[in-house]
C-alpha cells in the first residue's frame, strides 16, 4: 500500500511540475515547444508525453490548473474577512504571487477562448471538473470572489459606489497583469509589484 501511495505522490508531483513549467514557459513564449517545457520541468520528452499525449492536452490542463492555483490563492487570502480595504490588498498580493500562471492565462485571449470551447462554454459543464474536495476551477468561481469583495467595499463606503463593478474588476486584473509583466521584463522588482499595484489602484496617478 505504501509503495502505491508513494508512486501516486511522485506522479502527482511530476504532473504539477509539468503544468507549472508549461504556464511559466508559455507565458514568456507562446510558441514554446514541448521540448522547451520538458526542459523547464526537468523531465524527459517521453515522460511528458506519458502525462500529456499532445500539446493541446497539455495547454488545456495547464489552463485548468492555473485557474485552480489562482482560485486557491484568493481563497487562502480570506478576502471575505476583515475590512474590504484590507481584503483588497490581500487579494492583490495573492494574485501577484501566482505570477506566471496569471500571465499565461490572460496574456492571450485565445487561451481562454480555446478552453471555453473545449468544455462547451455553456456555463453548465464549462471549466475543468473539480475533484471531490477541490475548488471549482471554472472562471466564474474566481470572478465571483473578486466581484463579491468589490460590492462589499462599495456597501461599506470604502470603494466608490458609482463605479461599475465589472469595470473595477477589469481594472484590478489589468493592473496586476501589467505589474507582473513589468517584473518579468525586469523593469519592476518582483517584490515591489504588490505595493505598486495597490498604490495605483487606491491613489491613481494624482500627486498626493
Amino acid at each position: 500500500m505504501s509503495d502505491i501511495a508513494g508512486e501516486s505522490g511522485t506522479r502527482n508531483r511530476t504532473r504539477r511540475a509539468i503544468l507549472g513549467a508549461a504556464a511559466e514557459v508559455l507565458a514568456r513564449d507562446r510558441t514554446a515547444t514541448l521540448a522547451d517545457i520538458a526542459k523547464a520541468a526537468q523531465v524527459g520528452r517521453s515522460t511528458l508525453h506519458r502525462y500529456f499525449p499532445d500539446r493541446d492536452d497539455l495547454i488545456h490542463a495547464a489552463v485548468a490548473d492555473s485557474y485552480l492555483v489562482i482560485q486557491q490563492s484568493i481563497q487562502d487570502a480570506a478576502v471575505d474577512q476583515g475590512t474590504a480595504l484590507e481584503a483588497m490588498r490581500r487579494l492583490i498580493a495573492a494574485i501577484v504571487d501566482t505570477g506566471g500562471r496569471m500571465l499565461f492565462l490572460y496574456g492571450d485571449s485565445r487561451v481562454l477562448e480555446d478552453f471555453a470551447a473545449h468544455d462547451g462554454g455553456d456555463g453548465e459543464d464549462g471549466g475543468a471538473e473539480a475533484a471531490e474536495g477541490e475548488p471549482d476551477t471554472a472562471p466564474d468561481s474566481v470572478s465571483s470572489m473578486v466581484v463579491d469583495l468589490i460590492r462589499r467595499g462599495q456597501s461599506e463606503g470604502v470603494f466608490d459606489p458609482t463605479l461599475d463593478v465589472d469595470w473595477v474588476q477589469d481594472v484590478i486584473w489589468a493592473l496586476v497583469y501589467t505589474g507582473c509583466e513589468a517584473a518579468s521584463r525586469g523593469t519592476l522588482p518582483r517584490h515591489g509589484v504588490t505595493t505598486a499595484v495597490v498604490r495605483m489602484l487606491e491613489n491613481g496617478i494624482r500627486e498626493q
